[in-house]
């Protein structure tokens, strides 16, 4: 089995996640790569650590690697399918970060998860993508232009409202004068959508939501719409310019660009261990059914 090995970053909380994972790695004789600049991380911050170093790098992935094990919290994740893009490889996370909805294997937990994974244990949760075009073209965009979690945009360099113009499959729906518009996932409900009080959806619901940024009208509220919908988004506001993120990646747009946003042709292959599920991970996250009263 050849696996892909990516991180972001190398501190107290990620050290003995690391070593498990590596130790294990190397136990079963696993062909095992380990993400350059991750790789440099760790040689810098533990220039005496033995193993890992006999493991071989990579700067980019390609179609004969089986698996990659993120190690860090969501966003390494985000950053992971970066790497993966369309190659169809699965994808694990471990959790060295807070919440956790993607990356959910915690470290007591590392050794069973990638042995069961060699077992073929597992089953493959298949998660839609956005994937955005711009008119006129933003070299930013056109480079990486597809989101896992949410593609959103927001003011810049203002404390005004901006107005984001909203067309459904060319159909006029409002004009939201808010701090900005999120387009998410499922997969992305449970980010930065549900902190804004989007709905959470389950990861294999064929819908995307709209999620307004503080609205100045209370009557704007969350839409959720079939993922074959292609959404326009046309911005306007005292500034010239905002912000347009996918992900975690962030470029600037003149206002009056036309964002077009529509299901990516590709999906990303999530690994669910057969103990552990979403509706598992969402009560634990969200603390469902605990009573909290002293």
């Amino acid at each position: 089995m050849k696996v892909a090995v990516f991180g972001r970053f190398y501190n107290e909380r990620t050290t003995i996640s690391v070593e498990t994972l590596f130790n294990y790695l190397l136990k079963n004789n696993l062909d095992a790569y380990i993400e350059t600049e991750f790789f440099n991380l760790i040689k810098n911050e533990e220039p005496n650590k033995k193993g890992y170093t006999s493991f071989k790098t990579f700067d980019a992935l390609d179609t004969s690697f089986d698996l990659l094990v993120s190690v860090g919290g969501d966003g390494t994740i985000l950053r992971a399918i970066t790497f993966v893009q369309d190659m169809g490889i699965p994808i694990i996370g471990i959790n060295t970060g807070r919440l956790g909805f993607l990356a959910t294997i915690q470290v007591d937990g590392i050794e069973n998860a990638i042995q069961d994974i060699i077992d073929g244990k597992y089953k493959i949760s298949e998660r839609s993508l956005l994937a955005v075009e711009t008119t006129p073209k933003n070299d930013t965009i056109t480079a990486l232009n597809f989101a896992l979690n949410e593609v959103t945009v927001s003011r810049k360099n203002t404390t005004s409202m901006i107005t984001v113009e909203t067309h459904l499959d060319n159909e006029y729906l409002t004009s939201y004068w808010s701090d900005g518009l999120i387009v998410s996932t499922p997969t992305g409900s449970t980010g930065y959508s549900l902190s804004c009080g989007g709905p959470v959806i389950t990861p294999g619901t064929n819908s995307f939501v709209l999620t307004p940024i503080a609205p100045h009208n209370l009557s704007a509220r969350p839409l959720v719409v079939p993922d074959t919908t292609e959404i326009q988004l046309k911005v306007d506001g005292r500034e010239e310019q905002h912000l347009v993120s996918l992900d975690s990646r962030i470029a600037t747009l003149d206002n009056g660009t036309l964002i077009k946003i529509k299901k990516a042709s590709f999906k990303i292959k999530m690994i669910d261990l057969l103990n552990e599920s979403f509706l598992d991970t969402l009560r634990k996250k969200l603390l469902w059914g605990e009573d909290k009263r002293n």
